[in-house]
């Protein structure tokens, strides 16, 4: 799958064409290492610029283009093409080395050509100094299994104003499911482009699934000798910065999908039938489940030991070697490895609960969210979770939500409580598959943003030295306790923890030191995350003349002011505003109370309120007594805003930076 784009122009853009070939176009261009014949290269590299045009780019596309030929089978044959204009040294680097991945056992790649041309045509290097296929390095954190081989090249005679000139070739020779494709077009790349061209050439009877964003343009569509060739086109396509908060899904990216005419249906009963008999417990995988679940006392405590021994005590391991990267392994032999990957563990998981009376079955997604539930491709997916069954379906806000019936659990994270999820799955579309073939097309739970919660608070005492001692103090729910559970997932020794409380407690007061570290257990998936030291000696104030100056402890939010100068800075603007990306999607409590120096008065800097669509902010400086109090609360908020908001967002990060409290002065009476 290509999500970005590598294009060149076709028959709207007689630049490009060679002219006896433009009463050809219907047909999509056979290219190889020959070359494409229904572009000349002399055109294309006439289209060179002028680097002082271009001061903040370091390359610009004067080609990208993409050719790509599918059968109803599923089969295809996918070329693309790039010509890159190299106007900086920075872009040297990232041009003289390439790297092609592929899949041998099911793909052949080819590297049709890379060249290092001058605008003129001149070539300085007509082929790589070095050309290897090698494996895909190996990732020993969470170990990747993987047969696909990397293609690498090293050019040389690139350097500013050359053009680097290069092809590919893939084809898929036998497609997992039979019928099933997908791929993605990037029309906007993230750099000038010259010429954009992407081909797609299928059966004439064959009824695609095609969906175009932002296009400022037409698709051409012709039927010949029984193919029928899409080409979209154009040229000039210009890029666009980045700005602070953007959406992914925004209205200014141009791109375009395709997928062959499979259904969500299609992909659940193909992995129903690769996994039909991947769900037998042998007795020796029965009586391991049966040890697991001894101590419970009710079906809860059952699933959730259940998922505690998969989740924890198998070995995430991910295997993705031919087919196995989509057909689970068997429970036994997932048992006595003790490692699997996502399918393994979903697998075991959901076999483990069936021979207790248990219903569960395992939802396919991808890991990192963003499936075009449009678009049913098998080639959307990469990961795997379980979902159980609910005894009694909890309703929803809409009503009919198939979600409302199950518990989703991710087997691949060993620090997620049964029944939560990682954020970036939260939300997302989700299939679950039966064993009959059916599949239910699901959006997973979001958990709202009073969900993930912290409440911090230090507590102490600062001596009329300015030197303080306390306590601080950390609780965290949701989303924001997985950070503190990952942390103590295994047990400190001795030296680790004395030098996590001396640079925890420093992070507070200058020369701190922390003691009696209580922490949660961060594989007790039933304790509550939570923290707890002593905060001692640590600086808190400084003399100056009759007052003390403390250093607040909670920090200045006067950072804001600048990246509302930028927003500003950055008009019109163009992308609408995600409001997750302003204060998260959690809320949070922080609270100091010091209690001072009889005699001590501060001069309290002002409380701050601030509510808006993209989160709230409050701050309160107050003292009673000796008692001085520092409180801040934060809440993020979730939604996608149009651009034309982007004033309020302005306003609401002015009001919150005012709260640019650095120092308290106290005054010594």
């Amino acid at each position: 799958m290509r999500r970005t784009g590598l294009a060149a122009a076709a028959a709207a853009l007689p630049l490009l064409l060679a002219a006896p070939l433009a009463a050809a176009l219907a047909q999509a261009p056979r290219i190889t290492p020959k070359g494409d014949p229904s572009v000349r290269d002399d055109t294309i590299y006439k289209l060179a610029v002028k680097a002082a045009a271009y001061p903040e780019e370091s390359s610009v596309l004067l080609l990208d283009d993409g050719v790509v030929r599918y059968e109803a089978d599923g089969r295809s044959v996918r070329t693309f093409r790039q010509v890159v204009q190299v106007l900086t040294e920075d872009a040297v680097d990232r041009y003289q080395e390439h790297s092609f991945s592929y899949a041998p056992r099911h793909q052949r790649m080819t590297v049709n050509w890379l060249r290092v041309v001058k605008p003129s045509g001149e070539v300085i290097s007509k082929a790589p100094s070095q050309l290897q296929d090698a494996d895909v390095p190996a990732t020993m954190g969470d170990p990747v299994y993987t047969d696909r081989k990397v293609r690498r090249a090293s050019l040389t005679g690139v350097a500013p104003g050359t053009l680097v000139d290069y092809s590919w070739t893939v084809e898929e020779l036998k497609p997992y499911l039979p019928g099933d494709f997908q791929d993605s077009w990037g029309v906007t790349t993230g750099v000038p482009t010259m010429r954009s061209r992407y081909v797609v050439d299928v059966p004439a009877t064959l009824d695609v699934r095609i969906r175009e964003r932002n296009l400022s343009f037409k698709r051409d569509e012709k039927v010949v000798g029984g193919r029928r060739v899409y080409t979209w086109a154009t040229k000039d396509v210009p890029t666009y910065r980045s700005e602070p908060f953007a959406a992914d899904s925004n209205g200014v990216w141009m791109s375009v999908s395709i997928s062959s005419p499979k259904t969500w249906q299609s992909v659940a009963g193909w992995y129903a039938g690769l996994a039909k008999d991947r769900y037998e417990v042998s007795p020796a995988v029965a009586a391991k489940v049966a040890g697991i679940v001894a101590g419970a006392r009710t079906l809860d405590d059952t699933v959730r030991a259940v998922h505690r021994w998969v989740a924890q005590d198998v070995r995430y391991v991910s295997i993705a070697l031919g087919l196995g990267g989509y057909q689970p392994r068997t429970p036994q032999t997932v048992v006595e490895t003790g490692f699997g990957d996502c399918k393994d563990k979903a697998t075991l998981f959901v076999a483990a609960l069936g021979s207790l009376g248990v219903t569960a079955y395992p939802v396919l997604l991808s890991s990192d969210g963003g499936v075009e539930r449009s678009m049913p491709s098998v080639g959307q997916f990469d990961h795997a979770i379980a979902a159980v069954e609910r005894r009694t379906p909890v309703p929803t806000a809409g009503g009919g939500d198939a979600a409302a019936r199950y518990v989703f659990t991710d087997l691949t994270s060993d620090v997620h409580p049964y029944g939560t999820l990682p954020l970036q799955e939260q939300g997302e579309f989700a299939l679950v598959v039966h064993p009959d073939g059916r599949g239910e097309e699901v959006t997973l739970p979001l958990d709202p943003v009073a969900a993930n919660a912290s409440r911090t608070t230090l507590v102490g005492t600062i001596s009329d030295k300015g030197v303080f001692d306390g306590r601080f103090d950390d609780v965290e729910t949701g989303a924001d306790g997985i950070g503190l559970r990952s942390v103590f997932t295994t047990p400190l020794d001795s030296a680790k923890r004395a030098n996590f409380m001396r640079a925890f407690a420093s992070r507070w007061f200058e020369g701190a030191d922390g003691d009696s570290l209580v922490a949660i257990d961060g594989k007790d998936l039933r304790a509550e995350p939570r923290l707890s030291m002593l905060v001692r000696h640590g600086r808190a104030t400084t003399s100056s003349g009759d007052t003390e100056i403390l250093t607040n402890p909670l920090g200045s939010m006067s950072r804001l002011a600048a990246t509302a100068d930028e927003l500003e800075r950055r008009t019109p603007r163009r992308f609408p505003i995600d409001a997750r990306k302003v204060f998260g999607t959690s809320s949070g409590v922080v609270e100091a109370r010091f209690t001072l120096p009889a005699g001590w008065r501060a001069r309290l800097p002002k409380s701050v309120t601030a509510t808006s669509a993209f989160g709230s902010y409050s701050s309160e400086y107050a003292q009673e007594g000796r008692e001085l109090r520092i409180t801040r609360r934060i809440t993020g908020a979730r939604g996608v805003l149009p651009p034309e908001r982007v004033g309020e967002l302005v306003s609401f990060l002015r009001t919150v930076a005012a709260d640019d409290a650095r120092f308290i002065v106290i005054e010594r009476k």
